[in-house]
């Protein structure tokens, strides 16, 4: 049985891994929200789309408390941290990114940020992906904060 007082849980995912920028960015904005946990992959998975593993075990590796890297796809990430990860009480949003590039158009049918979400949705968590370009330098403050705003 749930907790009524405990704090909403919160899954984290990107495409770019479990190091890069933006996810670090997006978990820090979150967690003003709930309780954050991250899966993540291990490596960037940009452009996999809605892949899923099937031929092969995969890897979950904890990096630190509720930080996991996981040897798969986006897609992978989402279903392991709803259905194994999170199975005693799922997450109560599902946020993804925030991607290092443009997710635009018909593009969004290749993105493994989207897919993550779409993954998470498909399981019943409210989910939405996040993505950032930018001409010089990231910044991934501001995206972080407006992801927030929505969250």
């Amino acid at each position: 049985m749930s907790d009524p007082q405990a704090p909403p849980r919160i899954l984290v995912s990107n495409d770019d891994g479990f190091m890069a920028d933006g996810l670090r960015a997006l978990v820090e904005a979150m967690e003003s929200l709930g309780e954050v946990w991250v899966a993540a992959p291990e490596a960037e998975q940009s452009a996999s789309s809605h892949a899923i593993s099937i031929h092969r075990p995969l890897r979950i590796r904890e990096v630190r408390p509720r930080w996991f890297a996981v040897d798969g796809t986006p897609t992978d990430c989402s279903y392991i941290g709803v259905n194994h990860l999170l199975k005693d009480r799922r997450p109560a949003l599902m946020v993804s990114g925030i991607n290092h590039g443009p997710n635009l158009a018909d593009d969004v049918t290749y993105s493994g940020t989207v897919a993550a979400a779409m993954e998470a949705s498909l399981l019943g968590v409210p989910a939405i992906a996040f993505s950032l370009v930018s001409r010089g330098p990231f910044d991934f403050g501001p995206a972080a904060r407006f992801a927030l705003q929505l969250a």
